[in-house]
């Protein structure tokens, strides 16, 4: 298995690089790796170099995906996106704007035509076909408990949806389009500069091939109004802090299908558990007589309170395990343990009497014990 080079090695830019810095190095290579201008003998690896540097442009130019990369690496983006995912959306075109309108889809559909996408929209007829909405990102914060058993949050989500009057066509019903003069139907122009051969979406009609001539009013031409859905997600237990999921079909409708929706879960911190993995994590304090003779404990849980045995003899830090007390697996039937880390509570304001019988006990184990004035210098004396 072949190991992934950094995005960030492969375009040369440091990881602070700024967008207009990755921008540039992606133009910079593109233009030395397009499989046009190298010798036939070296076109297959020129076109490996260019997907590889297109890959790493299309994690690094979008803000989510580069932050995944640089907490996860490769996995925290492979694991959430498919290769289509990775480069929907991506601006390519923009920039090779100046290079005759365009770095037309005719390159990238004959290196990544393969991968079943397109990324310009593709060449010919092909160019009107229609999108999938746009992909959204929402947040949703839940609980430790909710962790513990999952839950399902309603999250009010605004997003754009086809305009039901005129079905996402922008032109009022009933009105008739004219075909495009600039690109007689067809959506795309082709233009030609040096080595480059660009298609580009026209822009007279935007791709579509034909001119409305009556814009729908209820969306001024624009094909979709932004609404607010209630969308009901269902959160599996035992799902990490920063874990995002992806809800099919819940982002932007498209006339190609709606984009996805995906969530980024937040866990809040809770009062009395940490959390390390499926374990969890929570100090207990019990009186230093029941530390020295030994009894029961009772000890919180994501479950409700049980009893805990606490032999003779505790020290203060020792820390118990309960075993199946803590968080479930999102993977599997099976569930972490909770640590529980003993506290030994020192009395205060004894009496002379008490005071009395510690430093005899003290003494019958042959501890020294300083005449002090204050009680808590005399107790760590007797028990350091």
């Amino acid at each position: 298995m072949t190991t992934k080079r950094d995005y960030y090695e492969i375009l040369g830019v440091k990881k602070s690089a700024s967008l207009d810095d990755i921008k540039k190095a992606y133009r910079s290579l593109a233009l030395q790796y397009h499989p046009d201008r190298v010798p036939a003998e070296k076109k297959k690896e020129s076109e490996e170099k260019f997907k590889e540097i297109s890959e790493a442009y299309a994690v690094l130019s979008d803000s989510q995906k580069r932050s995944l990369y640089d907490q996860y690496g490769h996995s925290g983006v492979d694991q959430r996106y498919t290769t289509e995912d990775i480069f929907r959306g991506t601006d390519f075109s923009s920039i090779f704007e100046d290079l005759a309108g365009g770095f037309g889809g005719s390159i990238f559909d004959s290196i990544f035509g393969d991968g079943g996408f397109e990324l310009f929209g593709g060449g010919g007829r092909r160019s009107k076909r229609v999108r999938r909405g746009r992909d959204l990102e929402f947040e949703a914060e839940i609980t430790l408990e909710e962790v513990n058993t999952g839950v399902e949050k309603v999250l009010n989500v605004p997003r754009y949806e086809l305009c039901s009057t005129c079905k996402g066509s922008g032109e009022k019903p009933g009105s008739k389009k004219t075909t495009c003069s600039q690109c007689n139907g067809r959506g795309q122009v082709t233009v030609s500069s040096g080595f480059f051969h660009m298609t580009q979406t026209c822009p007279k009609c935007q791709g579509q091939g034909r001119i409305i001539t009556a814009y729908c009013p209820s969306c001024n031409g624009q094909g979709r109004i932004k609404q607010a859905r209630k969308i009901h997600v269902k959160i599996p237990a035992g799902i990490e802090h920063g874990s995002h999921l992806r809800i099919r079909g819940e982002g932007e409708e498209g006339q190609g299908g709606s984009g996805d929706l995906y969530v980024l879960v937040h866990v809040k911190p809770h009062s009395i558990f940490d959390r390390n993995g499926q374990d969890v994590l929570c100090e207990v304090s019990v009186p230093m007589a029941k530390a020295i003779m030994g009894g029961e404990a009772t000890v919180p849980t994501l479950n409700g309170s049980v009893k805990m045995k606490v032999p003779k003899g505790t020290q203060g830090g020792r820390v118990f395990r309960l075993a199946g007390k803590g968080l479930p697996s999102v993977r599997s039937s099976s569930k972490g343990d909770e640590l529980v880390k003993i506290n030994v509570q020192t009395p205060e304001n004894l009496t002379k009497e008490e005071l009395r019988l510690i430093e005899q006990f003290a003494k019958s184990r042959g501890e020294e014990v300083d005449k002090v004035s204050s009680f808590a210098d005399k107790i760590k004396k007797v028990f350091r």
